[in-house]
């Protein structure tokens, strides 16, 4: 069996997220409570106790998922026996990519953080002054959602595929003009959804680069170092462990699509047979039995 490990984006959030392993496990608490000093506020008092409304800023939503994901992943592996859990191969879905380096070594757990939160701020103040939206389009071919996509964007009014979240389920961003043009076409080209979701940015998009070029210099300045297993990161769906193309790949995802289909399939192909979502939620679980039929899919028990 060969097991891989993946970490989930913004949206899987919830209140209460994380705080049975803050009440039962040292280490997690440890973690909390460094990631609270680090942040320069109690995140974790609006993780467990917050509001819903709290949680969905995205100051406060990324890195609490990327504290979920990463504290959870590494609780799961037991200090005394670490090889019992160990995966072959990681991979995460947008600001799950991090999550993913962070467990994989490339990152230390305080650069992770930090990067995270740069890349929350700087994707806020980006949704600020470039406004923007996505829509998830479901039961069409992805060159139908491709094709609709060029023949509605123009030089100054874009739209574009996103997420390639697993075989029917594509999310464009762009304009709001444009998407909702697009979603119009879509509609009327056979989607049984074409259904826009409630963002107030164009996430993975061109509308990202000055969030891009903000997080890029972030990322320069950061120490990355071989994971301890191969990371398939979203631009090319292709596994790395050369730092220096970690951190230029890292670089492109804001205005890049989510080549999530593809990642998982190149894992499989690779070997992976067992699947292992960390962190809030289940969307992960569903999308990849989607892809195949044939792995395991599971969350942390």
């Amino acid at each position: 069996m060969k097991k891989a490990f993946v970490f989930p984006g913004q949206g899987a959030q919830f209140v209460g997220m994380g705080k049975d392993l803050y009440d039962n496990n040292p280490v997690a608490k440890d973690l909390f409570e460094k990631a609270n000093d680090i942040l320069g506020f109690r995140i974790t008092d609006i993780m467990f106790d917050g509001t819903a409304d709290d949680l969905k800023q995205t100051r406060v939503t990324q890195p609490a998922v990327f504290l979920h994901s990463v504290i959870s992943a590494l609780c799961a592996t037991p200090a005394e026996n670490p090889e019992e859990n160990r995966p072959c191969m990681m991979a995460g879905h947008s600001l799950g990519e991090l999550s993913a380096l962070t467990v994989a070594g490339a990152l230390s757990f305080e650069d992770g953080l930090k990067l995270v939160y740069a890349r929350a701020m700087a994707m806020q103040k980006c949704c600020e002054a470039q406004p923007g939206t996505m829509a998830a389009i479901i039961a069409l071919p992805d060159e139908t959602v491709e094709q609709v996509c060029r023949e509605v964007s123009t030089d100054d009014c874009i739209v574009i595929p996103a997420n390639y979240n697993c075989p029917g389920q594509l999310v464009i961003s762009g304009h709001v003009e444009a998407v909702n043009a697009a979603c119009e076409r879509l509609k009327a080209a056979g989607a049984k959804r074409a259904l826009v979701l409630p963002v107030s940015g164009a996430f993975h998009s061109p509308l990202m680069q000055a969030a891009k070029d903000e997080l890029a210099k972030a990322i320069e300045q950061t120490e990355f170092r071989e994971p301890i297993c191969p990371v398939y990161q979203n631009v090319d769906a292709l596994p790395h462990t050369d730092p220096a193309e970690i951190k230029q790949n890292l670089m492109a995802q804001l205005t890049g699509s989510v080549r999530w289909t593809k990642s998982v399939q190149n894992m499989i192909a690779d070997g992976a047979d067992d699947f292992t979502e960390c962190g809030p939620g289940k969307a992960l679980q569903g999308m990849i039995a989607k892809i195949s039929r044939d792995v395991t899919v599971h969350g942390i028990n």
